[in-house]
C-alpha cells in the first residue's frame, strides 16, 4: 500500500470515531526511521485505546501488518507503527507537554479537512 494512502486510511479512520486536531506530518527529509506521523487527540484513555484499535482494524482489513504498538494499556499515550507511518493518538495534556508538532516544525504539517475541527 502507498504511503499516501495508507496516511488517508489511518485519518479517516481517527475521524470515524471522531478523534480530535488530526495532524501529519511528512518527515521524509528529517528521519530514516519512518515518512509520516500522524498526531490526534482522544477526550479519555478509553478513546485514545479506541481510535488507536480503530486504526488497527481498518489497516488489518486491508492487509496491512502493524511492526508494533505501544501504550495501549494505559490509554494516556498510544502509538501504533505501520513503518512508514506512525500513528500517536494522545489526551490533550499529554499532547500539550510532548508538543510534537513544535518538535517536527520544519516538516511539511497538515491539518485534517474534515470533521469539527476542521478549518
Amino acid at each position: 500500500m502507498q504511503n499516501e494512502t495508507l496516511v488517508q486510511l489511518a485519518v479517516d479512520a481517527l475521524e470515524e470515531l471522531k478523534g480530535k486536531d488530526i495532524v501529519t506530518i511528512d518527515v521524509r527529509e528529517k528521519t530514516s526511521v519512518t515518512d509520516y506521523m500522524i498526531i490526534a487527540s482522544g477526550t479519555s484513555s478509553r478513546h485514545v485505546k479506541s481510535l488507536v484499535e480503530n486504526v488497527l482494524e481498518k489497516v488489518k482489513e486491508q492487509g496491512v501488518r502493524p511492526l508494533g504498538s505501544e501504550g495501549l494499556e494505559g490509554g494516556e499515550w498510544a502509538l501504533l507503527d505501520l513503518g512508514n507511518v506512525v500513528v500517536h493518538v494522545m489526551q490533550v495534556p499529554t499532547r500539550q507537554f510532548y508538543d510534537l508538532e513544535r518538535l517536527w516544525q520544519g516538516a511539511e504539517q497538515s491539518r485534517a479537512q474534515h470533521g469539527p475541527d476542521a478549518e
